[in-house]
């Protein structure tokens, strides 16, 4: 028996459909009850408590299969949804007369009108979807109050306008170079700003929301995510106010730089695969490196309870339109600077530039690096140059360390981000030069 097209088969008949859409029709019923239950509802009080039984919503389930099925043109189901929206537009009436305003129960019983038409016009899982927002809506209660509880609107709105912005702007920019002079396209330049901007997001928000009460460790490393200076300046700050060196505190300084590395590989994947098998061996094993000593510095610390003090962060919103539309200016620029000192300075002219950047934001440099097209540059010579404006990062935050932080409390961790900036510039100047490959 061809059991791969029993299913197909058995969608194609009238009756499993019907089946279907009554057990649906059924369970969402039952699922009103439960939840009417557990908001202490007394469900025999009064008539207006609810709809009616789990008996009345399978029936309304099924009336929108059979008029479907008597008649394809849906004039029939047209007149039928019309008439239950005047016997539900009846109840909310007299509901509202009693001092009851909850809309929930009219509109569940017209998605659940609606199961019929989903089941015979549509593919089988679009039913079960139908289904399942029902029963995801009517469970969402606790979680749409610990939302408002805890989510600033403003940031709703925030994120709204980034959404308009990637999905609607974004197909419709165009994907031709506009000037001989910005080695990019528009598309190519703002996906990478949504790109940098997302990865951003993602670790702000689990900062912000879900490891809110985080240690030193976890905090570098989820900073990292986001901004692995401004991480260190946080932590570096941090360290002038405790009366004796912690060596958590300078792991997470160190996983902050460890998550920088990881987040570059992230950048490259995205936006440049044929640079990552030249980028990721390095990338990989500095980042690895650096998480691992956290590790093992976190371990060492006889501080094993969760620090209060390390839930210091940046607030900055790193989706708010103003910063979107000054980095995308600073991208821009960028690019037109690199592409120039490539042209006339070469690939030496390239190597001084990045090491130059990494005394300021390396986003837009790395940016840059990824979505340009410089004839005139090999692909390894574009990882060094990523590679040593990394380095050249490192040391800017080791100087940030030792000079905003007590030098006794970060002196461990200032001294690693010095170490690692010259391995890491080194190790971007031999792969530049074509000597590690």
């Amino acid at each position: 028996m061809n059991l791969g097209g029993l299913f197909p088969h058995l969608m194609e008949s009238v009756w499993f459909p019907f089946l279907l859409v009554g057990v649906f029709g059924f369970l969402t019923g039952l699922e009103i009850r439960e939840y009417l239950s557990q908001r202490g509802r007394n469900l025999d009080d009064s008539p207006l408590v609810k709809i009616g039984t789990s008996r009345t919503y399978t029936f309304i389930a099924l009336l929108g299969v059979i008029l479907v099925e008597l008649d394809a043109s849906l004039y029939l189901y047209i007149a039928g949804m019309i008439a239950l929206i005047v016997l539900l537009g009846s109840y909310y009436f007299h509901k509202l007369q009693n001092g009851r305003s909850g809309l929930l129960q009219p509109l569940i019983a017209l998605i659940v009108y609606t199961y019929g038409p989903g089941a015979l016009l549509m593919p089988p899982w679009f039913a079960v979807l139908q289904f399942v927002a029902v029963v995801f809506t009517l469970n969402a209660r606790p979680f749409a109050h610990s939302l408002v509880k805890h989510i600033n609107p403003g940031e709703i709105l925030t994120l709204a306008k980034f959404l308009v912005l990637a999905g609607v702007i974004l197909p419709l920019l165009p994907d031709e170079p506009i000037s001989p002079h910005i080695p990019a396209t528009p598309f190519k330049i703002w996906i990478a700003i949504v790109v940098i901007s997302s990865i951003s997001y993602l670790g702000y928000l689990l900062k912000s929301y879900i490891f809110t009460r985080s240690g030193y460790l976890l905090t570098g490393l989820i900073g990292g995510l986001y901004s692995s200076t401004a991480t260190t300046v946080v932590l570096a700050r941090r360290s002038s106010q405790l009366g004796q060196p912690d060596i958590s505190l300078n792991a997470g300084i160190v996983s902050a730089t460890g998550m920088m590395y990881l987040r570059l590989i992230l950048l490259v994947a995205f936006l440049n695969r044929a640079l990552l098998d030249i980028a990721l061996p390095p990338l990989l094993a500095f980042g690895a490196g650096c998480i691992t000593l956290a590790a093992l510095m976190t371990l060492m610390s006889r501080r094993h309870a969760t620090d209060d003090r390390a839930n210091d962060q940046v607030k900055t919103n790193p989706l708010e339109l103003g910063i979107a539309t000054l980095f995308a200016l600073l991208f821009v620029a960028m690019l037109i600077v690199t592409q120039q000192v490539i042209l006339y300075f070469g690939n030496r002219g390239l190597e001084v530039l990045s090491f130059v950047v990494g005394f300021a934001d390396i986003d837009p440099f790395v940016l840059s690096i990824l979505n340009g097209k410089y004839a005139d540059i090999a692909d390894h010579q574009l990882v060094g140059a990523i590679i040593i404006a990394a380095g050249s990062n490192d040391l800017l935050k080791g100087i940030f360390a030792a000079v905003l932080g007590k030098w006794r409390n970060v002196r461990s961790g200032a001294l690693f981000l010095f170490a690692v900036s010259i391995l890491t510039i080194a190790v971007g100047l031999l792969i530049s030069r074509r000597l590690m490959l």
